[in-house]
Parts: structure tokens; sequence; C-alpha cells
């Protein structure tokens, strides 16, 4: 890619970029939020078309200005936000678009294909579910499965084990290097410094869309790579003061639930959290994660057991009964939960607090003062918009996140339910993030963390509970956690074995 530039109304997105990749070659992508790497990558696939600047493959000019020209020379790219079909079935999505497949394809075949993928690359998902009934981390999955499927030469992989186990992190990351061996290639955007140093070759960092640093990756460490990043130094380790848990903020007995295809999600779920707190909870995406996070905050219904808030019972209240009882909740889809694109920042922002002063006077808003306490926000979470006036489906996924983050952290007063808060935030963002979640421990809410990242969990819980398949597995100190145990508990073996 030659001298790559794209501009959309208030932003420069891609700055005159030069960017190579060489045959067998993996490289690293890396920025802040709403540097450029998506909008770089999205030319590349042939989403968006440059404003300027020529694109080469194999030495040869090319034009690519669809999806298609890009599958038509051996580029795939597994996006952030996914391009998937809600109402068709995974099969279907794998098979959508591809010319070579007959008008009535043989699905007996693509499924026998698909299971051998799944199998092979540890990414278990069922072939008849609709992407509708899917989580984001399923739906992740089918996207992989997908260019994997269409045999891409160059794989273009956006935060691709943001849903993995280590032990499957691991086993992508020996995939990789079994298609290095084959002469294909791949581009990876990940935030995880750790990540970068292990599966790439080579490193590029973008800043407010040009090329700021690119340097072997052998030459570089994750401290370097965090400075180039951002700035400044990112502290890889966060102070927390002593673990001292009030009163008991959460109680869940013997919850259950079913899921979006009237299954069973969440089996005897039972805990409590208290003030003071920071209870994670540990495991792969599509394990009951997001129904525990609903029936806490009155999204989905209990089928049994009762839910307490400060001894409360709040068993299948509605969602505005549980906020008004200080419940802040961080979703895990912010495109169609955390977030209305249509929108601007500003009123995204005012979503939890509109129906009192100072931003309202009784059933009469107050834009100028809407304005005025987005504005604060946007400076606190350094959220990059042109404007607080701007549609909200404008922004990165990065700052799109931020949004939320702030809007619910202004919100809590005794319980906060995060649901990958940190997730395609840059390190920066992402150490905010945690300091964030800390202080408001030591203020003494409660706070139930789910994330992927094991290393922000035992970063930050002072407990960790694994789920595998709506259960609980084990709860434990997290001081007392090892990696791999957690990692094994995540793949569903039994507690007392790692014992």
């Amino acid at each position: 890619m030659r001298r790559i530039s794209k501009s959309f109304p208030g932003v420069v997105a891609n700055d005159c970029i030069d960017l190579k990749l060489h045959k067998g070659e993996v490289l690293a992508l890396l920025g802040e939020n709403g540097a450029g790497k998506s909008t770089l990558m999205n030319i590349l696939c042939g989403l968006y078309r440059q404003d300027q600047g020529e694109i080469y493959i194999d030495g040869q000019k090319v034009e690519i200005h669809s999806p298609r020209d890009a599958q038509k020379y051996g580029i795939g790219m597994v996006h952030q936000s996914f391009k998937l079909v809600n109402s068709m079935n995974v099969l279907e999505n794998i098979i959508l678009g591809l010319r070579d497949e007959p008008f009535i394809p043989d699905m007996k075949r693509v499924r026998k294909q698909l299971m051998e993928l799944a199998s092979q690359y540890h990414l278990n998902i069922d072939p008849d579910a609709y992407i509708w009934q899917l989580s984001v981390g399923e739906q992740q999955r089918v996207e992989i499965l997908k260019l994997l499927y269409r045999n891409a030469e160059v794989l273009i992989l956006d935060e691709p084990t943001a849903v993995l186990t280590p032990q499957e992190a691991h086993e992508l990351n020996r995939v990789i290097k079994t298609m290095k061996q084959e002469g294909k290639s791949a581009i990876f955007i990940t935030h995880k410094m750790e990540e970068v140093i292990e599966f790439s070759d080579r490193v590029m960092v973008l800043q407010k869309g040009r090329v700021v640093a690119e340097t072997p990756t052998s030459e570089t460490s994750p401290k370097d790579l965090a400075r180039m990043m951002v700035g400044r130094e990112v502290l890889f380790q966060i102070e927390r003061k002593p673990y001292n848990p009030g009163k008991t903020i959460l109680e869940l007995s013997d919850i259950e639930a079913l899921g979006d295809r009237g299954l069973p999600a969440l089996k005897n779920i039972s805990f409590s959290l208290r003030a003071g707190e920071i209870l994670g909870i540990a495991g792969v995406d599509g394990n009951g994660q997001r129904e525990l996070a609903e029936v806490i905050t009155g999204l989905r219904k209990s089928t049994k057991g009762t839910l307490k808030i400060a001894d409360r019972d709040m068993t299948n209240k509605s969602p505005l009964e549980i906020i008004c009882h200080g419940v802040a909740h961080i979703p895990q889809d912010r495109a169609s939960v955390g977030a209305v694109g249509d929108l601007s920042v500003a009123s995204n922002l005012a979503m939890k607090q509109y129906r009192s002063r100072p931003l309202a006077q009784g059933i009469i808003l107050l834009p100028k003062r809407i304005i005025e306490f987005a504005r604060k926000l946007i400076d606190k979470f350094r959220i990059a918009t042109p404007s607080p006036g701007t549609q909200i489906k404008f922004l990165s996924g990065g700052n799109v996140q931020k949004t939320i983050l702030a809007r619910e952290i202004g919100a809590a007063r005794s319980l906060m339910v995060a649901v990958y808060p940190s997730r395609g935030l840059d390190v920066g963002a992402t150490e905010s993030v945690r300091r964030q979640l800390i202080n408001m421990r030591d203020e003494g809410l409660g706070i139930l963390l789910v994330s992927e990242d094991l290393d922000e969990l035992l970063q930050v819980s002072d407990r960790i509970a694994v789920m595998f398949e709506g259960r609980f597995m084990d709860i434990f100190d997290a001081e007392k956690a090892d990696i791999e145990n957690i990692g094994m508990l995540m793949a569903g073996m039994n507690a007392e074995a790692i014992r």
C-alpha cells in the first residue's frame, strides 16, 4: 500500500500511509483508538475506497472496489464489527457470496468441511444456529471460520484472540506459524503487547492516521511499544489498596435462565458480591456470561432462583427499576445494546442522567447543559470525536466503548456490571479503565467484571469465578490464581481434577 489517504467528515483517518507485507510474514498493526488502523484495513479488504494512493499485490497494481475483489486477490478480514447476516444460520453465512458453490449447495459437504475446520482450530460452533442466537464471541468464531473456509492468502485479524482461552490462543499462534511456512501472510491488529511479541515478525505503529514507528518485533518490548502508541510510559501494574470488603451488595441464589434459543444458559448460579470488592468472571465467551449480566441488570428473566441487590429482592425487576437502584451496566454488545448509532455522542452520554437535574427540568431536556455535561466527559475519558453533536456511529469502535464507559461509570452508585469493558481499547485507555474500576472498588462499590483478558482479571480482581456451559466451575482468591489452571477450567476441566 503506497501513500494511502482517507478522510471522513471532520477526521483524517489515514494520512499518506505506506505499508508493506511480505510473503510468509505476520505484521502487527498498533495504535490508539481512532489512530486509523481499521480504516486502513477496511481499504485493503474492499469496504472503503481510498481518497488517494495505490495498492500493489505481487508487484502488480490492483484496484480493490469491494470485498469480492479482495477475496479474488486472496485477502480476507475478521472485523471487530461483524459482517454476518443475523437471519441466516452459521452454514449459510459461511458460504454466502461464494461463486464457486452451485445454485443449490451440497450442505452435507459444507457442514463436514466446516466441522473439520472448527475441530482443527478449536473454534467450536453449532453450524445450525442462527447468527442472532449467538453471543459476540461465537459470532467472531464464525468470522474466523469463514476466512479459513475461503483459503485466504492474506489474513487480516482484528483482535482475534479476544474470545479464546490461553491454550486456544497458543493454538492459533501455531496455526499462523504453519500458514507462514506455507507462504501465507497475516496482519494482526491487537492491543495486547504480549501478543505482538508472540505472534508477529514486524510491528507498525500509527498515531492520528500517520505511521510513527516501524520495527522488527525482535528489537522491541511491550513497554517500548506502549510508549510509541500513547507517547508516555504506561504502567502495566496498578497499585491497589488492601482488600477490605463491606456489606453484601449482590446475592444470587440458585439462578437459572434460558438463552435466546430457549436452552438452559445459566444453571444453579449462586454467589455473593460485597461492597469494596471486584469479582472477576473468566470464561470463553458464550458460556453464560452475557446471560448472567442480563439477569442481574433486568434485561433477561430468570426461570428459577432469587436475586437480591443491597438486601432487596430484585428478581426479574425491570431494567429501569434496576438502574434506579444504583446499578450500572457496560454491555457486551456495544453496537446494538450499549449505544444508539444515529444519536449524538452527547445524547448517548446523557442516557442515564437525562431524567433529572441538571440535564432536565421536569420533562423538558436542557440541550445546553447536556452539551456542557458531554464536553466534560469527552475530555475526562479522551473520547476522540469531532464534536459532542457527532453521531456516535461515525466514531471508531474504541471511542464508542469509551463513550459507554464514561456514561456508566458516572451513573454507578452501588453496583457496576462490566462486561468486557476494555475490549477494543488501546493500552493507554485500558490502563485508565482498570484504574477507574479499582477507584470505584476503593470508594465502596461492588463490581462484577466479566473479561476474557486473564491478565486484566488477575490485575484488578479480588476473587475470580470461572464459567463453563452456564455453571461456575470454581471461585477462588485472585492472589492464589494460576493462569494455566484458569485456562483448563475455562475449557471445562473439573476443579477437583486440577487440584
